[in-house]
């Protein structure tokens, strides 16, 4: 059995835990990091010398880390390739877009989590907060766009790249309820959000 090392409330184990339920891969995942601490021990270091979270383990020993990385090996790995595009074209949009995940979407948002989230209000930056929503908003027209014209982000099929911004847009409509008219990307977002393994992973977990 697998072991997935990180707290449900990041939103990089929860790209791993998503991916895992989808393909209802047996596995067994370990509180670590935030709250739970033990992320810059010694032990976990080894593993990942980051100190960040997830980090895969599977029985042989192998580790693995970078939660992209890890939702693309497992999806090339099991099940049928549920997740992974079978087309070489279609899983490198599918790819695309979890990198754009990682240099768009990500930081845009990151600022408006942080400043409601984890920042108590008497010392929140609303400068800050300000320019994170625009950012952000401009990032999902973006997804907007795309979804004019397929389905989901890759293609008329869910893939692993969906799996990355479908947790940042949860984000968006949890943080930003007065927002632009965006009827492709809600479509999509209704979609993705009805997904057993989505609500199981990411919709029941409180935003902390």
């Amino acid at each position: 059995m697998i072991k997935v090392w990180g707290r449900n409330t990041s939103s990089n184990v929860q790209k791993v835990m998503w991916a895992i339920g989808e393909m209802k891969v047996p596995h067994q995942r370990i509180d670590l990091g935030g709250a739970f601490g033990k992320n810059n021990e010694a032990p976990y270091l080894a593993m990942n010398p980051n100190g960040l979270v997830p980090t895969l383990e599977e029985e042989d020993g192998f580790t693995l880390w970078e939660s992209n990385t890890i939702v693309r090996y497992l999806a090339g790995k099991h099940a049928d390739r549920t997740l992974e595009p079978e087309d070489l074209k279609t899983r490198a949009l599918a790819s695309k877009w979890m990198d754009w995940q990682l240099s768009v979407m990500g930081p845009a948002i990151t600022p408006v989590f942080w400043g409601l989230i984890r920042t108590a209000p008497e010392k929140r930056d609303h400068a800050a907060i300000d320019a994170g929503r625009a950012k952000t908003t401009a990032a999902a027209k973006m997804l907007d766009d795309q979804l004019g014209t397929t389905r989901y982000l890759a293609g008329d099929a869910f893939s692993y790249g969906d799996i990355p911004v479908g947790i940042m847009i949860y984000r968006f409509v949890q943080l930003m309820p007065e927002r632009p008219a965006m009827p492709q990307l809600d479509r999509w977002y209704q979609a993705i959000s009805s997904r057993e393994a989505f609500k199981e992973q990411v919709a029941s977990v409180p935003l902390t």
